[in-house]
Order: structure tokens, then sequence, then C-alpha cells
């Protein structure tokens, strides 16, 4: 049973065939059909006019006509909710069912942008029609040729932007712990400079001879020495904890206050109780608590600035990663170096990797080959992704997931293997996995083109990219020409 058209979209009075088929002759797959053609077409055809905001199908409704428009624009969107048009139709374009495709469904609500004047066609007489327009058929071929182009060069853009909002998560999950790392390290840093500046004055009021003062600095230069061999040697929590104990009984036994602040520094630091004896032979209790509260607080502004520079040293780090990986401000084709290329790729998925043991394998003095630096490195993107997807399907309770790289010389050609110990690619599929579209995993988690655009890159590099399953591990091998001269 045909769907019904609404009255509504129906006119109050039927437009003269001559008009119709004067309008036909500018839809453009039909430009130059006779005008015989034509005014049959307009005597077949259901005339259909809609008012701007009409909604003319719903998503998910069965497809089952042919439309010419004649004259206004067509949205369509995924939902109702949404603001972005999936499909744009404009007068001059046959769309909707067309004869020989394998549409089914509208892929969205179909909503009249401005006032519609369109034709429709119900799929029962497409025999009709191609039987009494011979070049109808050759027309129609040529429309789906250029909607399959526009449809794959959409889900190509989307899948980029896929990957691009993947590779800006990771790499904002990978900023965040150094800049959230600096962030509290400068806080702590003007915490002590505050804490400083009020105990320079406890110092000076303690009136030190010079003789307590150089014995103080020599007693702090002691301990720093000893005590940076003390933790290299025991730096268990277990001997931390109970260095922090002891050193807390220590003070406590000589009426020091504050303990609680002095004593995890000292601990951390490796100093032991016994370290603090000296002390009391030149100073005061007063005197030691003060000399101490300065000497923690230096200890903890030191630890903050050394946080500062792991953090920033990390920020840069991932800075030149970022630069590797996309050959920033460089030109398109130049020198690779394509170990340091999988390395930077791996930093960048590093908020992925997890407790993966990444293992590599690289021959040395490898020759640096020219080529598409950052459509390489969209190789190595797509093929990691895939293998970081099966490591974590890996039970937690089973073997560790591991990642090897390797990158070696093979004759005239350059071979990268990327193999992982995942649950591998099942038999019947391992032949499809490099076709567009075809993918495994659940509806709005991929499109399928990942891998179908690494074989691309990689033929533009007239090289070779295989998959393999042996022996518990899956490994994608990518064989690139040393001698790119003759790819360009």
């Amino acid at each position: 049973m045909p769907n019904p058209i609404p009255a509504s979209l129906l006119p109050h009075s039927p437009s003269p065939a001559h008009e119709i088929a004067e309008a036909l002759d500018r839809i453009t797959p039909l430009q130059g059909l006779p005008i015989e053609a034509r005014l049959w077409l307009a005597g077949r055809g259901m005339e259909i006019r809609a008012q701007a905001g009409s909604i003319l199908f719903e998503e998910g409704q069965p497809a089952e006509q042919m439309m010419l428009i004649l004259k206004g624009e067509i949205h369509v969107r995924r939902n109702r909710t949404s603001s972005n048009a999936l499909f744009i139709g404009r007068a001059g374009q046959m769309t909707g069912l067309l004869p020989f495709s394998r549409m089914v469904g509208y892929g969205g609500q179909g909503v009249a942008a401005q006032d519609v004047w369109a034709l429709l066609f119900h799929r029962d007489i497409f025999p009709e029609i191609l039987a009494a327009i011979p070049s109808f058929g050759q027309r129609v071929v040529s429309t789906l040729l250029d909607r399959v182009r526009e449809v794959t060069r959409m889900e190509q853009q989307s899948e980029k932007l896929s990957a691009l909002g993947k590779l800006a998560a990771n790499l904002a999950h990978e900023l965040n712990n150094p800049s959230s790392a600096a962030q509290r390290a400068a806080s702590g840093i003007l915490t002590e400079l505050r804490s400083a500046n009020e105990g320079r004055y406890r110092l000076v009021a303690l009136c030190l001879s010079p003789e307590q003062v150089l014995a103080a600095q020599s007693w702090e230069r002691d301990v720093r020495a000893r005590a940076r061999l003390q933790v290299a040697d025991s730096s268990s929590q277990v001997t931390l904890a109970a260095r922090e104990d002891a050193l807390a009984t220590w003070m406590t036994a000589h009426d020091l206050a504050d303990a609680w602040q002095i004593a995890p520094e000292l601990a951390e630091l490796g100093v032991e109780a016994a370290d603090l004896d000296p002390l009391a032979d030149f100073l005061s209790p007063q005197a030691m608590h003060i000399v101490l509260q300065q000497f923690a607080s230096a200890l903890r502004a030191e630890n903050f600035a050394q946080a500062m520079l792991n953090s920033s040293s990390r920020i840069f780090s991932l800075i030149s990663a970022i630069q590797t990986y996309s050959y920033m401000d460089r030109a398109p084709i130049l020198e690779v170096d394509i170990p340091a290329g999988l390395d930077a790729t791996v930093q960048m998925l590093g908020s992925r990797i997890g407790k993966v043991e990444i293992r590599r394998s690289y021959q040395p003095d490898l020759p640096i080959i020219s080529a598409y630096g950052s459509e390489l490195n969209q190789v190595w993107t797509a093929i990691l992704e895939n293998a970081l997807d099966a490591l974590e399907a890996i039970p937690a309770d089973s073997r560790a997931p591991q990642l090897e790289l390797a990158c070696r010389r093979e004759g005239e050609m350059l071979l990268v293997e990327i193999r992982d110990n995942g649950p591998g690619i099942p038999a019947e599929i391992q032949n499809r996995i490099f076709e567009p579209f075809f993918t495994t995993k659940a509806p709005g988690q991929g499109l399928g083109l990942s891998l179908d655009n690494a074989m691309r890159i990689v033929r533009k590099h007239r090289g070779h990219l295989s998959a393999h399953v042996e022996q518990g591990w899956t490994s994608f091998r990518v064989r690139l020409p040393i001698d790119q001269l003759q790819a360009y």
C-alpha cells in the first residue's frame, strides 16, 4: 500500500502540463530531454506544493517516491532536535527513491526550508518510465553515482571528525595531568613563600650567634648529603612511614610543636631521628623548632619547584609529539623518520595505553624516506587504535595486554609491524577488514573507514598493507619503498 500524500501538500488546482514540462527541463539530470518525454512525465507524476516549514516525510518512513524538485529547498535532519541538515535538496535535483537504488527508508525528517514545488513518482511506475524514456536509466545511474560519491565524502569527513575528536580527547587527558600538577605546585610555592616571609622575622628574633648560624648551616649541608644516600637505599613506603614516626617522636620528646608538619618533609628527604641530635647541642627547643620549620618549608618549596619542572617538561614533550605527529608548518612531502612517527603516535594515544605493555624493536640506522608524514601518522593511528580496541577486550583476569612495535629494513622496503595479543580477527572477516564502511563496532562507534583510509594512504606511497593472525597475535604489516621518488 503506497504511503498516502497528505492533502495539505496537494495543490488546489493542478499546474498546466506545459508549465511542469518547462520546469522539468531545469532538473539537471533531465536537461536535454525532448518535450514529448517531459510532457509524458508531467502527466504521470503527482504534483505537490508545500509551504516553508511543512513536513514532507518522517525519519524511518519507507522510501517509495522519486522526487523531482522544481522549486524551493528541502532539508533532511537526523531528528527533530538537530539543527544541522544531513542533506539539502535544492531546485533542479532528482532525489528520493530512484530506479535501481537500494534505498529503503528516509534517513531523516524532510522539512521544506522554502516553499517547495515538486513532482513525485511512485516506485510502481518506474518500469513504465524506463520503458517510455530509454535514456532515463542512464540519467538515473549518473545521479546515483554522484549520490554515492557525495555520501562517501560525507562519511569520510565524519570519520575524520570522529578521529579528530578522539585525538583531542586523548590530548586533553594527557595535558590535564601535568598542567594540574603544575597548578598545584605553583599554589604550594606561593604558600611556602608566604610562610618563609613570616618565618624570617622569627629567625631574626632568635638573635643567634654567628657560631650557631654556621653550625646550623653545616648541619643542614651534612644532613642533605647523608639523607640523599639513605633515600636511594630505602625508599619504600613502609620505611618512609617508620622514619616519619621516629622523627615525630623525637620532636615531641624535645618539646617541639607542629611535629606533624615538619616530620613528613624530613622523612621524605631521608633524615633520621638520630640526625637531629646535634641540633640539641647548640640550639634551644624554641630555636630548633623555628630552624626545622624553615628547613621543612624550604624542602616543600623545592619539591613543588621540581614538580613544576617535571610537569612543564611533560607538557613540552607532548607539544613536541604533536608537532612531530602533525608535521606542523612543514611541506607535505618531507624526509620522514618512521620510528619517530610511531613513537609520536603512541604518545598521542597515551591516555588509552593504560596498563598495556609496549615493546619496541627498531633496527638501528634505518634510512629516512620521503613521504607524506602526517598521512603516514594517520595510518599508525588507525592501526594502533584497532589494536587498543582489541586489547581492551581482554578479560581482566586473563593475560596481560601487550603491544609490539617493530621497524626494520627488508631489501629495498621498510617494514613496519604492529602486533597485539588481543582476541584476534575472526577468520570469516579477515578478508573484509579493509573494505570501506565495514566495521564490527556498535552503531555510532565507527564508520568502518579508518583501515580503508590507511590502505589508500599506503597505496599512495606505493606500499603494501596486510593483516595476519598467528599464534595468538594479530599483526598489521606496512611495507614502504625506501626510494619514494617514483611515488609522486
